[in-house]
């Protein structure tokens, strides 16, 4: 038995367009394929569909047969604008930082000074931390290629502006004092590095297993015990013990404003 579906506008309830013999086991992403092909001609990937004008949006994988609906099924569409991959976005975000950075550390031309051009610093925290940061970006490079799977396909386009303003605003805020020729190593010296490189370097074994996680004897999972983001924390901790290591201020206000976009 076919069905019909209609589609409203989720803010003033006017019917878009009306979609009669739609078999029961069409999906949502294929509803949105039907509607793209009408007069109104709105891209799939602009599109949110939603059972209520304010319910969540439906996933592109829902079968019209499973979901409830009477005679005919109705949706209520909202236009969520120019949309990018989240794998695009990742890649976009964490590639920017880790070239900026390079370029302080390397300290290509325009930066220090003349004299400075290509010189290298005689403080070994500056070497471990360039290290650091980057094997923290590559890490997150890799997963988001070969290890994370994404709920949704795509995210507004608005959202790459936003992320890479913070990531490569604070990259070169921090990149140019941690690799400043006058740049004075931590207070407590090799203590303060070591303490530091550890609080760092608290991740725990990665796994593509998706499942709830739980306490085990491991105590680096007894954070559960106070968090419900075990990711977020850890990734606060690494910036916590970046900024202990390099005793920089801008580290520690880039690990701030991420707590507080995590927390939110």
């Amino acid at each position: 038995q076919r069905h019909y579906v209609e589609i409203l506008d989720a803010k003033t309830r006017e019917k878009l367009c009306f979609l009669d013999k739609v078999e029961p086991h069409t999906t949502t992403a294929e509803i949105k394929n039907l509607f793209a092909k009408t007069p109104l001609q709105w891209y799939s990937a602009h599109q949110s569909l939603h059972l209520d004008p304010k319910g969540k949006s439906l996933k592109d994988e829902d079968v019209l047969q499973k979901l409830p609906m009477g005679t005919t099924a109705t949706r209520y569409f909202q236009d969520v604008g120019a949309q990018i991959s989240w794998v695009t976005l990742f890649l976009t975000e964490y590639g920017g930082p880790l070239f900026i950075y390079l370029l302080f550390y390397f300290r290509v031309p325009f930066i220090y000074g003349n004299k400075y051009d290509f010189t290298s610093s005689r403080h070994m925290v500056v070497h471990l931390s360039c290290i650091c940061h980057s094997l923290h970006y590559v890490k997150y490079l890799l997963e988001t290629l070969f290890v994370h799977c994404f709920s949704h396909g795509t995210v507004p386009l608005c959202n790459i502006f936003k992320n890479c303003t913070y990531s490569r605003g604070f990259t070169g805020w921090m990149a140019y004092y941690i690799n400043h020729p006058l740049y004075t190593p931590p207070t407590y010296g090799a203590q303060q590095v070591k303490l530091a490189l550890d609080i760092f370097d608290l991740w725990p074994a990665g796994s593509k297993t998706r499942k709830i996680p739980y306490l085990t004897k491991n105590p680096f999972t007894w954070l559960f015990l106070l968090v419900s983001c075990p990711n977020y924390t850890y990734q606060v901790g690494s910036w916590i013990g970046f900024a202990i290591m390099t005793q920089c201020l801008p580290v520690a206000l880039f690990s701030l404003v991420g707590f507080t976009q995590m927390t939110i």
